[in-house]
């Protein structure tokens, strides 16, 4: 096959150093501008240990601050699934990024618990960006490379969440060190650098972006027909969103969950230093640079080979493999063993987020936002419910029993089948049906 050089057409094949077309300039603001949400939507967590001596905080109310991080993002993504399908992405991430920056910049002025909350739980709103990410990648890409489009622009956004946890700190380092201002006040201003940037990338997205290949929502025909479907109803009645929204929770639910206890883990428990103990965590992160895309390009080849229930075999597998991972994880007994077995449940685990987005776009391809957000919306409740679990045992149980949990989700995506007589393979789906999808 040849790529497609019309510019108003889905691509064909991902060339990650191109910036030619409104396709891959939509690629790569999309995942970068996903980079800086994921960066400000955990800004914070590296620098909690100076606002917990600033707040007097206790290790419940960190726990609570954590929880809120990703509790509102479910609703968030619900409503920002329905609102892309309906106004399109452009327009929705705009004003999510400019409507974000101002909790990431005014968390600050948090004077006491109370109100440090519910700055982090506006701040998790942010959290969204991601439904926005997958449905604006998913239109620019035929069905042959959407799954590995998906999984580089996601994987590539979410290493801002490793990334953070190196320079966040390095910028309240760099405050104090030039005098302007103390240490225990550092934590305050180091977070206006990244509300700034989700401003500039409002701007870049809202400049340089369009909903589709074949131009913004408002300019396609039939668009006012499209705004009155409930695309969120479509994606509520079809069980197969349900299925990958528990398999979702199952990967990416967990991934937030290593992010936020990792460090604590190693230090607590094999008695690593806090900054060893934060190298580790970071570099948990930074496995999304390869490992998500890795995850969407089998599936992508899978997919061509075996169609659509080949995706979800291999989603299965590597929830699987995961969930035994994280079992012999949660009781290795000696550091080198509990690190080789983070990196390998790790590379599983972003592999199913990738796999997982790579059958999304299939679902429905007239409600894309909407099973995107459901779906996304999973992973942040996935990981609402095991912030619980770590709050009222050991590290060590809890990871015993996470593990457990995601095998079972394995079995159940194994078992149920999601083939359905419209959708029987991925190649079934025309280049266009989504572009078309939204303005018909």
């Amino acid at each position: 096959m040849t790529t497609i050089n019309n510019n108003n057409q889905p691509l064909e094949k991902l060339n990650i150093f191109s910036l030619k077309g409104v396709q891959m300039k939509t690629f790569h603001i999309t995942w970068l501008t996903f980079f800086f949400c994921f960066f400000a939507w955990f800004g914070i967590a590296p620098l909690m240990p100076l606002v917990s001596e600033s707040l007097h905080l206790t290790k419940a109310q960190k726990g609570n601050a954590a929880i809120a991080a990703v509790s509102a993002t479910i609703i968030a993504r619900l409503i920002i699934g329905r609102l892309t399908d309906k106004y399109g992405p452009r327009k929705v991430y705009t004003w999510l990024l400019i409507l974000c920056s101002f909790p990431v910049m005014c968390i600050g002025l948090a004077n006491d618990y109370t109100s440090f909350l519910l700055f982090r739980l506006g701040i998790g709103v942010i959290g969204a960006s991601f439904v926005l990410t997958q449905f604006h990648t998913s239109v620019m890409f035929t069905p042959n490379i959407k799954g590995t489009a998906n999984a580089v622009a996601g994987g590539w956004g979410n290493t801002g969440g490793g990334a953070t946890q190196i320079i966040m700190p390095l910028i309240a380092a760099g405050l104090v060190g030039a005098g302007w201002v103390s240490t225990e006040e550092s934590w305050r201003y180091a977070m206006i650098i990244p509300g700034v940037l989700l401003l500039l990338m409002a701007w870049l997205y809202w400049k340089y972006t369009k909903d589709t290949p074949a131009g913004n929502f408002d300019e396609l025909p039939g668009h006012q027909a499209a705004k009155k479907e409930n695309t969120f109803m479509l994606a509520v009645k079809d069980y197969r969103t349900w299925v990958l929204t528990i398999a979702y929770a199952a990967c990416f639910g967990v991934e937030i969950t290593v992010d936020n206890f990792a460090a604590s883990y190693f230090h607590d428990d094999y008695k690593a230093t806090l900054i060893f103990a934060g190298l580790l965590a970071s570099l948990f992160g930074w496995l999304n640079i390869f490992a998500r895309a890795l995850g969407g390009v089998v599936s992508d080849k899978v997919g061509k080979r075996w169609g659509f229930n080949g995706k979800v075999s291999f989603l299965a597998i590597l929830l699987l493999l995961e969930g035994a991972g994280i079992m012999i994880f949660s009781n290795a007994g000696s550091l080198v063993l509990a690190i080789t077995m983070m990196f390998f449940f790790g590379l599983c685990l972003k592999m199913a987020n990738g796999a997982t987005y790579s059958i999304v776009p299939f679902v429905n391809p007239k409600a894309v936002g909407s099973v995107a957000g459901i779906v996304g919306a999973g992973g942040n409740a996935g990981a609402m419910l095991i912030g619980f679990l770590f709050k009222s045992m050991s590290y060590a149980a809890a990871f015993l029993y996470l593990g457990a949990g995601v095998l079972v989700a394995g079995i159940v995506v194994l078992t149920v089948r999601l083939m359905s007589k419209r959708v029987i393979e991925s190649k079934v789906v025309s280049s266009e049906e989504i572009s078309e999808a939204a303005a018909a």
